[in-house]
């Protein structure tokens, strides 16, 4: 089942053009000048229920666009578009229900009251029995640990505290989808961690299907087996992250401390026909510059450690994030 699916899904802006002066301003008076802007363009994109997906893209890529159309709050200019089963801008009422929003610099529950006040609104708003109501709300209190924050005033609350209580107000009607924009910015590691533990173990247990839009690559690497990236408006790759390394990562480094002298014309004879190319870093130190492939590491090491023994080594390999500025500082389209 398809959670989300969008095809040629665009939206444009019609922005206003002011000209230069005080003539230009009453010119302006009297004849406006617009252009239009595309910040989403013609995309399609399919999401399976139960899937954890990265969507990610410099600022102004499109990103906050695209999650606004997704859960209704801006209708699109043209294109397809089905979540969960229903149009989010022309059924929004019945779609509502089935999603679940935290966005990092906004907040959904009310700032002057206790958070168990606010949870018990969003009870009566989504309707949800009491039963259901204090078994799942007790769950997610225990996971998120906010047991003593429930009787505070959200104003009070700090920030890694205040998003651990919006992951529970998001998630309080259990909707099998959650849209996540930049839910970690600001907080430390600790609390980090214990807030990716806890989405891992709601897509496990419930199916949930999860969205996380954040610039935070960790985020990505932690809990994402697919990627989105976007820039211009547009995907410009679409698929895991161990395949956005493997073709794209620059290959892996091997430094290698040799236990006793061994000349490089020698250690390329043992790796010939492999793709590697040998570097020598000082009288015993050398680095093999693998160019792809997991298989190729292990050949390597296995050819040259029956001939040569090592004392030292140290595999090295570009980090995701690495990889991702050098795609949109050359301007690569990698679909």
């Amino acid at each position: 089942m398809r959670s989300i699916e969008a095809h040629g899904l665009t939206k444009e802006f019609k922005v206003y053009q002011s000209r230069p002066g005080l003539a230009g301003a009453f010119r302006d008076l009297l004849n406006r000048q617009y252009r239009v802007i595309r910040a989403v363009d013609a995309i399609d994109l399919t999401i399976d229920q139960g899937e954890i997906v990265g969507y990610i893209g410099e600022n102004g890529a499109g990103k906050s666009t695209t999650i606004k159309m997704l859960t209704g709050i801006l209708e699109p200019t043209a294109g397809e578009l089905k979540v969960n089963g229903y149009d989010p801008h022309r059924e929004r009422e019945k779609f509502v229900r089935t999603i679940g929003v935290v966005f990092g610099q906004r907040s959904q529950l009310w700032w002057d009251i206790a958070v168990q006040e606010s949870f018990r609104l969003l009870q009566k708003v989504y309707r949800l029995p009491d039963e259901q109501y204090k078994r799942h709300l007790g769950r997610m209190v225990e996971v998120l640990e906010i047991g003593d924050l429930l009787d505070q005033p959200v104003r009070k609350l700090s920030l890694g505290q205040r998003m651990r209580c919006e992951l529970a107000a998001a998630l309080i009607h259990q909707p099998p989808l959650l849209f996540l924009d930049e839910p970690t910015i600001g907080l430390d590691v600790l609390v980090k961690e214990n807030i990716r533990r806890f989405l891992k173990e709601i897509n496990k247990e419930l199916g949930t299907t999860i969205l996380l839009t954040t610039h935070d690559i960790s985020d990505i690497e932690a809990l994402c087996s697919r990627v989105v990236m976007l820039d211009k408006g547009r995907i410009i790759y679409d698929g895991s992250l161990t395949k956005l390394r493997l073709n794209w990562g620059g290959g892996r480094k091997i430094h290698l401390d040799f236990a006793k002298n061994v000349q490089l014309n020698e250690l390329e004879q043992r790796t010939e026909g492999l793709p590697v190319k040998w570097e020598q870093t000082g009288q015993r130190q050398y680095i093999a510059h693998i160019h792809h492939g997991e298989l190729a590491v292990s050949e390597v090491l296995s050819r040259v450690v029956q001939y040569v023994p090592v004392q030292e080594m140290r595999i090295e390999e570009a980090s995701t994030e690495e990889i991702v500025r050098q795609i949109y500082q050359e301007g690569m389209t990698i679909v």
